[in-house]
């Protein structure tokens, strides 16, 4: 019961940061909620995971992690650049 209460309060968060995300004032702040979006994307992977007792899930969040991490890292180093106004 506490993995399910768990889950649709994250699931609400993810909500408010979605709102965030579309509201955010600059770049730098729909970033870091897409940086939010994606880490408790991977908690609620892991706590389905748990919940269901299937260790496969396990694998997909870390790996969404993985990927999650590198795609933030990639697109503030383009934005740091200059983007596509060089």
């Amino acid at each position: 019961m506490f993995l399910l209460i768990t889950m649709i309060l994250l699931t609400i968060a993810m909500a408010l940061t979605l709102f965030r995300m579309i509201k955010g004032p600059t770049l730098w702040d729909r970033l870091l909620a897409l940086n939010l979006m994606s880490a408790k994307t991977v908690m609620l992977i892991t706590l389905y995971g748990v919940y269901k007792n299937n260790m496969a899930l396990l694998d997909v969040s870390m790996t969404y992690g993985i990927i999650g991490f590198l795609g933030i890292t990639l697109l503030s180093r383009f934005i740091l650049r200059g983007g596509r106004h060089k």
